[in-house]
């Protein structure tokens, strides 16, 4: 008889020094995945962490589990081959803004796209750390950093947005010192079938220091941020007093519960609603609504491993296993001397 390995935080510790800046968003976010994947019921050995480069991609150095510190942006493409080669194992890339949307966006999107079962953890600290503060794809526009000294004239791209651009079925975003909501994040996307995508808001105290002071001041959080639940109305507010509804054109618009205005009267989360209800939360911000936090969409669509693996099976109980030397040596060759 065998008993079952009870995990803990500690069993996905590594013997590795931790290297952030001190006050870096990247600890309490390390610390969430170090105490959520315990409570996943997966097995340790099942567990892969792939990263890029960036701070956040040192990631796969401070977890006890497998892992690949990849190439800039190069992430999902391993994460993908690791996944089709083992459906069974738990893959989870961690990025930041600048390693997944500049030199990997071409990379993330095809790996939503296609609904590979992988779990990304975007960290969105606006600006890229490791090589000193220069404006980022998620840089506000007229930024001004190292290397716009002006200000940035880009127009920010939206994360959400592209993710649902990209046909994500799992878009969520979390933010790091809000732990218990962002372990509820993590559980949901690890339970996700498909295609994961986690923004978390992340504060590099260096070098874009109060970045979303707006979002992780608890004395004015409640009133800038809108945390989502499915079938739950578009609440927010200190006083839970304050809700989202549509006018006439289908715009969105922020109302006073009471007199006469009820929770009825408000949106209801769906998470596999309309595209357009959903692009509509994935551009809320502040100073005119709260921004959403929370999962935006969870969907079901066929996984891109699992139907290559079904493929594979197909042709080989039609043609054969195959044989690669003698695939190597047909058609047209020739000999170098």
């Amino acid at each position: 008889m065998t008993t079952e390995l009870k995990l803990t935080k500690k069993d996905f510790v590594s013997d590795q020094m931790v290297r952030w800046c001190p006050g870096c968003g990247d600890y309490s976010i390390l610390n969430a995945v170090q105490q959520t994947f315990p409570e996943l019921g997966i097995p340790k050995e099942k567990f892969v962490v792939v990263s890029g480069i960036g701070c956040s991609s040192r990631f796969p150095y401070y977890m006890d589990t497998y892992g690949f510190h990849s190439l800039h942006g190069r992430a999902p493409a391993i994460a993908t081959g690791i996944k089709l080669a083992n459906p069974d194992l738990s893959v989870w890339i961690a990025t930041g803004d600048g390693d997944a949307l500049s030199i990997g966006g071409n990379h993330i999107i095809h790996l939503l796209r296609r609904n590979v079962d992988i779990k990304i953890m975007m960290f969105d600290n606006r600006i890229y750390g490791l090589t000193k503060g220069q404006y980022s794809p998620t840089s506000e526009t007229g930024k001004r950093t190292k290397s716009t000294p002006y200000g940035s004239l880009d127009r920010p791209f939206r994360a959400l947005e592209l993710a649902l651009g990209a046909q994500a079925t799992f878009v969520a975003r979390a933010i790091d010192t809000y732990g218990a909501h962002l372990k509820e994040v993590l559980k949901a996307a690890s339970d996700h079938k498909g295609a994961s995508f986690m923004q978390i808001y992340q504060n590099c105290n260096i070098f874009n220091d109060g970045a979303f002071e707006q979002y992780r001041d608890k004395k004015v959080r409640d009133d800038n941020l809108l945390e989502l639940r499915h079938g739950e109305p578009l609440i927010f507010g200190k006083d839970r007093d304050k809700g989202i509804r549509t006018t006439d054109c289908y715009q969105p618009e922020v109302v006073q519960l009471g007199n006469g205005i009820t929770e009825k009267d408000l949106l209801v989360h769906d998470e596999d609603g309309p595209l357009g209800y959903l692009y509509m939360l994935a551009n809320l911000e502040p100073p005119d609504f709260p921004a959403p936090i929370g999962v935006l969409r969870k969907t079901k669509a066929p996984c891109f491993a699992a139907a290559a693996h079904e493929q594979m099976d197909y042709v080989k109980e039609k043609e054969g296993e195959g044989d690669l030397e003698q695939l190597l040596k047909s058609g047209g060759t020739w000999v170098v001397e």
